[in-house]
């Protein structure tokens, strides 16, 4: 996979991008990260990429010109058109789903904005998606991009060690993951579950399940409703939230 950011402030990625499974995964050629400074695309003499909006208010925003032009430069002679996404807090909200379907991709693009906002012509003719990390409004894009390129690395074959470890996360499964432990078996008192030491790969993968659906219930209930459940799943869960609610 190939990635690329746009962004007025390239030295922000630096150490994300050289550090811990993205380091590991550039270095081993399974992902391209690249930075492009779009103020290298200043169509004038002062190299400035944005100005203040027509109609007035307050703020300044960013031109097409430069955008287009490094977007354009970036896909030049590419074999496949890159997939360019638009960091934005009005856009779709990120999710694992979204990491996942991103993953399939071979280029990305990411752009990261500033000041008051974009060039409504950016939006209109030029991103396949707006994503947002929350509803909340950050100075600028970098810190979401690096957010979602972090989450569609790990899902790249051969980035994580435990080819496993991304199939159990929470969020995969649409359900939140299980409870982990490891050694010691007892610490302080507190005891690991004696099914996960019985051996008993069956009884783990059913209490693992029961965990999830629980931990789903009591964290993130909506997130059941779009979770495929047997009807015994169906009538434990209704079980537990009437324990609940009686509590």
């Amino acid at each position: 996979m190939k990635i690329d950011v746009l962004t007025l402030f390239p030295e922000m990625l630096e150490g994300v991008f050289g550090a811990s499974i993205l380091g590991k995964a550039r270095n081993s050629g399974i992902v391209s990260l690249g930075a492009v400074n779009f103020r290298d695309y200043a169509v004038n003499k002062h190299n400035t990429v944005d100005d203040y909006p027509y109609g007035g208010g307050g703020g300044m925003v960013l031109q097409a010109e430069p955008i287009f032009a490094a977007v354009e430069d970036i896909a030049k002679g590419a074999a496949v058109k890159p997939r360019v996404i638009l960091m934005c807090p009005q856009g779709e909200t990120f999710t694992q789903r979204k990491a996942e379907e991103l993953s399939k991709e071979s280029h990305l693009i990411f752009i990261c904005g500033h000041y008051e906002g974009y060039d409504e012509r950016i939006r209109e003719h030029l991103v396949d998606d707006e994503l947002s990390i929350g509803d909340y409004v950050l100075t600028g894009g970098e810190l979401p991009a690096m957010v979602m390129i972090d989450s569609v690395v790990r899902l790249l074959p051969g980035v994580l060690g435990n080819e496993l470890s991304a199939v159990t996360d929470s969020f995969s499964t649409g359900l939140l993951e299980y409870p982990h432990y490891t050694r010691p078996a007892s610490f302080r008192g507190w005891d690991v579950p004696e099914v996960l030491v019985s051996g008993h790969h069956a009884r783990i993968d059913s209490w693992r399940r029961e965990q999830s659906l629980l931990r789903t219930l009591d964290r993130r209930p909506e997130l059941l409703e779009q979770v495929e459940l047997t009807e015994r799943e169906r009538v434990w869960l209704a079980q537990q939230r009437k324990e609940r609610n009686q509590q």
